[in-house]
């Protein structure tokens, strides 16, 4: 067991190269059976002091942390089929322990003593919000139910983990399963010539001559921005729209419809042995918006404000292509408006913005605002050729954190973007451990002609995506369980993300790194200027697409009846009828690829988007009103927000950074909706 590199210093980054499928099992297996021996012999009435229960459990909690991290992260980012099947079958273990856990009556008891004791009124703020953290997560995992329910309650979460690692793993395979090849480029007509390069190289990887296309996000977007074969885009779009259900190309084989169904049905049951009516009232005892009504309110307010913008914006589509729309039109056209009227493509943009230089336009940023500068370090451990580690140091040159950079699609790879954490702040047993975050985007890989190139909304992404990487970065509080992201209601958890995405809309910054790849020449400001004016472009269309996704998520959490639904599509179609302005096909099954509600953490949560872009966008009107890069500024946002992590309430966090609540002005603003009279 010593060999394991899983099971080393905690403190040590992951050996990426000596780790392989077989280090899991026995590593969890050895943490998790030295942390039941730690629960076995808790004696409420004696381990009830912050050393010898919070801190013992910290310390137990930080090193699986640090063996799991890099498990479930190559999990997300490899090829190789060891790793799923390793995943599975260990996170299915760590549901069963943690339900344990969480449902462990001595525990219960001795935080409460804890809580009630002298010691709790010396604390500070972060080990107050853990013990009170702690107290809440015990109560909403059952422990106080009779000894029946509270047995089902734990059955049902370890059922609710193999049912979202069948969902994504079915997920995963289904995207990977198709492709289309063709000899020449001709069928690929209205490709640009990135795209183009990208899909022959495609066919090289697999060994196969011509050009290949893919669900991979970059080969499809490109597909349904650009092809100007309507039959070719209504094929990838079916392929797309149906991947992992009973329709399109695959139909049956990996169908998520029965898991989603199980899904809803066992969050409903455990909602309802705590005596709620329903998940989504479970899942609000943890957000900032405690109040059922005002998420509706917020969701249904903004549809009714946007809807007209949206059919407008539809209407204007349809009078530029001249006759009706289907699904797979709509990105095609939009574009070639755009180009019509602000004499903008994101093909003129894309060889301004390499993944390196914007990955330097960032590091600027940050040194600006928050003191930190970047440095590669050489020869470091990854797991794949393409991988980067940065150290991140603060103004007087001391290591501040680190972080991986993995940016480009391949096969195997998770879809999406998305920052994870390897590594939590911490100090325990005199070693203090800085944290280490995994920041992970699909972009167009170099190929051997091209660096990395951005359209602009892959850089916004790239900006979001650092921006959950400074919130986790840069906490000042050495309590995992509390830092960082960590402890963050989580419809707050995406302000830092999309508050950084607005620094991508300044020319002051983006003029500084957007260059030309083979010219050198800065991004023209008349280029930007048709860019800014094209910002507002069908972002009515966008809007009710996100606030149908909300309103899809909040009803299946709040209405769903397995016993009564047949399946959570006839909902789905509801919020439609209500909400979208664009038909769909039938055999569309957007919910069997929708992630974030059944293989994520966005379970009556994907309002959250909509929520933390308000509070954002009200947080970045401060810095237009003092400055876009006022270093002050920055300091303020990052000691109000970024360093204070889950140790404190989001509303008292954002308040202490704004001076007041947040305001849905600027919002409306940003959508170019006006306010009810």
């Amino acid at each position: 067991m010593s060999a394991n590199p899983l099971l080393e210093q905690s403190d040590n980054l992951p050996n990426f190269s000596d780790l392989t499928p077989d280090h899991v099992a026995p590593a969890i297996e050895t943490i998790l059976g030295e942390y039941q021996q730690w629960l076995d012999a808790l004696d409420p009435e004696s381990d009830c002091s912050w050393e010898r229960l919070v801190a013992c459990e910290e310390a137990m909690a930080t090193r699986l942390d640090h063996a799991w991290a890099p498990v479930s992260h190559m999990h997300a980012v490899s090829e190789d089929p060891g790793w799923r099947d390793a995943y599975a079958s260990n996170v299915a273990r760590l549901s069963r322990f943690f339900s344990e856990l969480n449902q462990s009556r001595a525990r219960l008891t001795a935080y409460q003593a804890l809580k009630h004791s002298d010691e709790y009124s010396r604390l500070d703020q972060a080990q107050k919000k853990i013990i009170d953290n702690a107290l809440r997560d015990l109560e909403l995992s059952g422990v106080n139910l009779p000894d029946a329910k509270r047995d089902r309650f734990r059955a049902i979460n370890e059922e609710l983990t193999d049912l979202s690692t069948r969902f994504e793993q079915n997920l995963k395979d289904a995207t990977d399963a198709w492709h289309m090849d063709f000899p020449s480029a001709d069928a690929l007509k209205g490709l640009p010539d990135t795209a183009l390069e990208q899909a022959r190289d495609r066919a090289r990887q697999a060994e196969e001559d011509g050009f290949r296309i893919n669900l991979e996000f970059p080969s499809y977007i490109a597909v349904m921005t650009y092809a100007d074969d309507r039959r070719l885009r209504e094929t990838v779009y079916e392929a797309f729209a149906t991947r992992a259900s009973d329709q399109g190309p695959n139909a049956g084989q990996w169908d998520n419809r029965d898991v989603i169904h199980q899904i809803l049905g066992l969050r409903k049951e455990q909602a309802e042995l705590l005596g709620l009516d329903c998940y989504a009232e479970l899942s609000l005892k943890t957000k900032m918006l405690t109040d059922a009504s005002r998420v509706r309110a917020f969701l249904t307010d903004l549809a009714n404000r946007s809807r007209d913008k949206a059919r407008s914006d539809l209407a204007e589509l349809r009078a530029f292509a001249g006759h009706e729309l289907s699904p797979w039109d709509i990105a095609y056209y939009a574009e070639k408006l755009k180009r019509t009227k602000y004499a903008v493509d994101d093909e003129e943009v894309r060889p301004y913005f390499s993944a390196d230089d914007s990955m330097n336009g960032l590091f600027a940023v940050a040194q600006t605002l928050f003191g930190l500068t970047f440095r590669r370090r050489d020869n470091a451990d990854v797991w794949h050729p393409t991988v980067a580690l940065y150290d991140v140091l603060d103004s007087s040159g001391d290591l501040r954190a680190s972080f991986y950079t993995d940016l480009y699609a391949r096969k195997g790879k998770r879809g999406g973007a998305w920052m994870a954490d390897c590594r939590s702040r911490h100090h325990i047993d005199g070693r203090s451990q800085q944290p280490v975050a995994f920041l992970n985007c699909n972009f167009p890989a170099p190929t051997d002609n091209t660096p990395s190139l951005l359209n602009h909304d892959e850089v916004t992404t790239l900006f979001h995506e650092f921006g959950h990487c400074l919130h986790h970065m840069l906490t000042r509080i050495e309590h995992p369980a509390v830092g960082g992201i960590a402890g963050v209601e989580w419809d707050a958890v995406e302000l830092p993300s999309q508050f950084l995405e607005n620094f991508a809309w300044e020319y002051e910054i983006i003029s500084r790194f957007a260059r030309h790849f083979r010219t050198g020449e800065t991004l023209p400001r008349d280029l930007f200027r048709r860019m800014e004016a094209a910002r507002q472009f069908q972002n009515g269309l966008f809007l009710v697409r996100q606030l149908e996704f909300g309103l899809t998520d909040w009803e299946l959490h709040s209405r769903f009846d397995p016993d009564k639904d047949h399946h959570a599509f006839t909902l789905w179609q509801e919020v439609r009828k209500d909400v979208s302005v664009m038909e769909v096909p039938d055999y569309n099954r957007f919910l069997c690829s929708f992630g974030h509600l059944f293989a994520g953490g966005y379970a009556a949560g994907y309002y959250s988007y909509l929520w933390a872009e308000q509070l954002s966008i009200d947080a970045f009107e401060k810095f237009r009103e003092d400055g876009t890069l006022n270093p002050e500024t920055g300091r303020r946002f990052a000691a109000e927000i970024l360093e204070v992590g889950g140790s404190r309430p989001a509303a008292e966090s954002f308040a202490a950074f704004r001076g007041r609540g947040p305001s849905i002005e600027p919002l409306l603003k940003h959508y170019g909706i006006e306010e009810a009279a």
